[in-house]
Formats: C-alpha cells, sequence, structure tokens
C-alpha cells in the first residue's frame, strides 16, 4: 500500500476535477509552494497512484448517445484472456469488466442507435463461447470526481 498524505489525496481530487489544473493553480489551494506541488504530483505519477492524464468526450456530441451496459455468461472453461479478447476488437467496446459470480464479464458499450447496439449484440453473442446476455441501458450517470 502506498503511502498517500492528506494533502496528496486533495491534489488527486483537484487533478480529477481538471486535470489540465496548473501546480500553480493547486498551490493556492494546497499551501504549498509551486515546487512542492510539483514533487508531490510527479512522486504520485512515479509510484503510479497517477497512471495519466485523459480529455473526457461528451459522447452523444460525436454521435455515440446511447450508453449500455452487456452482461456476457461463457461456458465454464473459458479463460479470463479469452472473454477479454472476444471483446476487445469491438470499436463500440468502452470497458471490460471480469468478475467472479454470473455473469462472467460485464461490457461497457457505446452506440449511435438502438439498431446498432442490437447489431453489437449480436457481434457479442458470437464472438468466443458465450451462452448469454443480458444487456442494461444507461439512462443517465453521475461519477465521483
Amino acid at each position: 500500500m502506498t503511502e498517500v498524505d492528506d494533502i496528496d489525496h486533495r491534489l488527486l481530487r483537484l487533478l480529477r476535477e481538471d486535470g489540465r489544473r496548473t501546480f500553480s493553480e493547486m498551490s493556492a489551494e494546497v499551501g504549498l509552494s509551486v515546487a512542492a506541488v510539483k514533487r508531490r504530483v510527479d512522486r504520485l505519477k512515479d509510484i503510479g497512484v497517477i497512471t495519466g492524464f485523459a480529455a473526457q468526450i461528451d459522447q452523444s456530441k460525436l454521435g455515440w448517445g446511447i450508453e449500455a451496459f452487456v452482461e456476457l455468461r461463457y461456458a465454464g472453461t473459458t479463460r479470463v484472456n479469452e472473454i477479454v479478447r472476444s471483446a476487445y476488437n469491438v470499436p463500440e467496446v468502452q470497458a471490460v469488466f471480469t468478475i467472479a459470480g454470473d455473469p462472467d464479464a460485464l461490457i461497457q458499450v457505446r452506440v449511435r442507435d438502438i439498431a446498432h447496439l442490437q447489431q453489437v449484440i449480436d457481434g457479442l453473442r458470437s464472438a468466443g463461447r458465450v451462452t448469454g446476455t443480458k444487456t442494461l441501458m444507461v439512462l443517465g450517470s453521475w461519477s465521483r470526481t
């Protein structure tokens, strides 16, 4: 377990809210010098707590307005890497979560419309050794920043 103090947690919260925030802006928020904030952020990157910075994109503005989660069930002897590989090359798949219990995987997808969702689900059903699916449409979302 990595040692992270309250100031590190505050810096992480600030970066989650805006990954482009400057060291100067953060230094004013946490009461440290700019150099001290830079050292802390560099340390958090070096020890692997911060794994990268990414843009948050409104997919609906790009025509991908429907989000869904697809539960997948596989034949009992299917290996985890086969589960991931069966969804990896599907461009609509945003994330694959292999999970314990039933189902075996939860796949997050983004599609243009319902017909497109059906095509993606049909493709997932025919990939690998899928024995069943269940689709959950996202009506709204919230995430911790």
